[in-house]
């Protein structure tokens, strides 16, 4: 499944809404603003993401591995201090990888389905079992990781109240919206980037609405933006959109061959 889930060009606009879901934590998202120059950098960050997840899904277990133990070695290094309490932790607290695995499959898994992309109920059960590989690769034990909707379901409900819109969300929301650019730029950021940021946020669960203080429009209109938004980017070809780096797409069909080509009408 996620060999051709990942494959879509709404997982962009998934990779948004996992963000803002992610700053929710404030424990998460003090550990990646002590931890980086985020608003000078975030593009880069946003990058890398991408990067490791291509390469989970599209590269070669060994490479994949390769990757997992450069992230497990970053996260071992680095560390954070709650501003409310003092108390120092690290970044690589199984409860705060595990909220970050969550946030990302949930989001990956939500955008799409509600997009158009055709899974039924028991392939997005897969999707979701399929990435306790990719948990297991930043350090979690495959055990502890949600294994079908009903779990990842269960994690949210149990994982809420942990969630606020502190200072660090706001400043994460801050930038999403409104992302520095280069003055040339800005029309673009205006046109373009305004609209997937808007989508990914509107695509958020209520509580975190709630939690950020922005509403959101009617549930049956952001489906349909999604489904319009969707069908859009679908229409450009795939090996149009698969040249933007980093390629991981094209590199794997190349190794293995035509057959691998991800499509939609393959999951089933």
């Amino acid at each position: 499944m996620t060999w051709h889930v990942h494959s879509d060009p709404m997982m962009w606009v998934a990779g948004v809404r996992a963000l803002y879901l992610q700053a929710l934590h404030p424990r998460a998202v003090h550990g990646v603003l002590q931890n980086s120059d985020f608003r000078r950098d975030a593009w880069g960050r946003l990058m890398r993401t991408a990067n490791f997840v291509g390469t989970t899904t599209y590269g070669t277990s060994e490479v994949a591995e390769r990757a997992g133990a450069r992230v497990r070695k970053i996260h071992s290094m680095l560390t954070a201090t709650d501003p409310e309490t003092g108390e120092r932790y690290g970044v690589g607290e199984p409860a705060l990888l595990l909220w970050v695995h969550c946030a990302e499959i949930d989001s990956y898994l939500h955008v799409l389905r509600r997009s158009g992309f055709p899974l039924t109920d028991a392939q997005a059960d897969r999707y979701i079992a399929e990435h306790r590989i990719s948990a297991r690769l930043v350090g979690l034990d495959p055990e502890t990781v949600p294994a079908s909707r009903a779990e990842l379901a269960a994690y949210f409900k149990r994982v809420r109240p942990e969630l606020a819109a502190g200072p660090g969300a706001r400043e994460v929301d801050d930038f999403l919206r409104r992302p520095p650019t280069h003055p040339l730029l800005v029309p673009a950021r205006e046109v373009l980037w305004r609209h997937v940021a808007c989508l990914a946020y509107d695509a958020l669960p209520s509580y975190a609405h709630q939690l950020y203080g922005r509403p959101a429009p009617p549930p049956a209109q952001v489906t349909h933006r999604l489904r319009t938004t969707g069908a859009l980017l679908r229409r450009i070809p795939a090996r149009v959109r698969w040249q933007l780096p980093p390629r991981h797409i094209l590199g794997a069909v190349e190794r293995i061959g035509p057959r691998a080509r991800p499509a939609p009408y393959k999951v089933g």
